[in-house]
C-alpha cells in the first residue's frame, strides 16, 4: 500500500478502527472528541466528501497519513506498515472500482469448499473451544500468490469468506457481515464469527432461546447495520473488552433504547471467546458432572 492508496480510505473507518466514534455527524461532515488528547467538546472534524481532517483546538489537519502520523507518532513508512496490517473494507472496494472489469483478476482462487474435516483444522477449532459449532463452518482449499493454502471458512452476506487458521486471519471476497435469521423478536450481535460459536456453545447453558444473529466480521462494518436493527424488541451487545467495543455498544445504544450491554458475561476477559476458552463454567459442570 502507497500514500495515495491509504489516503483513498474512509477516515472514518480508521477511527472507528482505533475506538472512535462521532459525537455528531451528517451527510457532510462528522465531529469527534480530540483523537489525540483528552478534551470533553468535539473539536475534531472530519469533511467526508473530501475525506480531510482538521483540528480545531489545535489548527491542524491534513489527509489520512498526516493524521496517522500524529496518532502513532511515526514515520511515513511505519505508517504504511500499519495499514498493511489492517483490512479496511473501504480500500478493498476502492481498489475493485478503479479497475476495469473485463481486466480485473482475483488475486486469489477458491479451489475446493467442503465440511471440515483436516485434522489441523478440527484441532484448531477444538482448541478455540467451538468445535461443537461446526456446521457454521466450511474447510476452504484457496490459491494466492501461486501457493496453496487452506483455513476455516465462514461465509457473509456478500458470499465472502472469513477465513481463519492457526496462522492466517483474511478475508476472501468482498468484506460483509454475517447474518442468520430465525423469524425472531430479538436479535444478537457479535464483533467476530468465533465470537458467535462460542456464544451457541452455551446459549442453553445460559437458558436463551434462538435468536437472529448478526456478525460484524470486524467491528469497522457497524455503520452499516444501522437500519438492520430497528425492528426487533431486543438487542443483545456481545463486543469485546476493548476501546472499539466500548465505543461500539455506545453508539448502537444511544440509537437502540432496547439494546443490552452483555459483556458482563465475560467482563475479566478479552472477548466471548477468550472466556469460553479459559473460564466456561458450562465446561467445568461437565468435567464435575464426568467426575462423580
Amino acid at each position: 500500500m502507497n500514500c495515495r492508496q491509504f489516503n483513498s480510505i474512509s477516515l472514518e473507518e480508521i477511527l472507528l478502527s482505533l475506538g472512535h466514534l462521532p459525537t455528531k455527524q451528517n451527510e457532510k461532515e462528522a465531529w469527534y472528541l480530540n483523537p489525540f488528547a483528552n478534551e470533553s467538546q468535539a473539536s475534531f472534524k472530519i469533511h467526508k466528501s473530501l475525506n480531510y481532517w482538521y483540528l480545531f483546538s489545535e489548527g491542524i489537519g491534513g489527509n489520512n497519513t498526516a493524521f496517522m502520523k500524529k496518532y502513532l507518532n511515526a514515520s511515513v513508512n511505519e505508517v504504511l506498515v500499519w495499514a498493511e496490517s489492517q483490512n479496511f473494507s473501504s480500500f478493498q472496494q476502492q481498489s475493485i472500482s478503479n479497475q476495469k472489469l473485463e481486466n480485473l483478476s482475483k488475486n486469489y482462487e477458491i479451489i475446493e469448499t467442503k465440511n471440515v474435516q483436516h485434522p489441523a483444522l478440527l484441532e484448531y477449532l477444538n482448541h478455540r473451544k467451538v468445535k461443537d459449532q461446526i456446521k457454521f463452518l466450511k474447510e476452504i482449499h484457496y490459491r494466492m500468490n501461486d501457493k496453496n493454502y487452506f483455513g476455516i471458512g465462514f461465509k457473509n452476506d456478500s458470499g465472502g469468506y472469513e477465513i481463519r487458521n492457526k496462522y492466517s486471519k483474511i478475508c476472501l471476497g468482498k468484506k460483509d457481515i454475517s447474518t442468520i435469521k430465525n423469524s425472531s423478536n430479538s436479535l444478537r450481535i457479535f464483533e467476530g464469527f468465533f465470537d458467535f460459536l462460542s456464544f451457541k456453545n452455551v446459549e442453553n447453558f445460559l437458558e436463551k432461546e434462538p435468536a437472529d444473529y448478526l456478525i460484524l466480521n470486524s467491528v469497522s462494518m457497524i455503520s452499516k447495520i444501522k437500519n438492520s436493527l430497528e425492528n426487533y424488541e431486543n438487542i443483545e451487545l456481545y463486543f469485546d473488552n476493548d476501546d472499539a467495543g466500548n465505543r461500539a455498544v455506545e453508539m448502537i445504544r444511544n440509537e437502540n433504547q432496547n439494546a443490552e450491554d452483555c459483556r458482563v458475561l465475560y467482563s475479566d476477559f478479552k472477548d466471548l471467546n477468550d472466556w469460553m476458552i479459559h473460564k466456561n463454567p458450562s465446561n467445568e459442570r461437565q468435567e464435575k458432572q464426568r467426575r462423580r
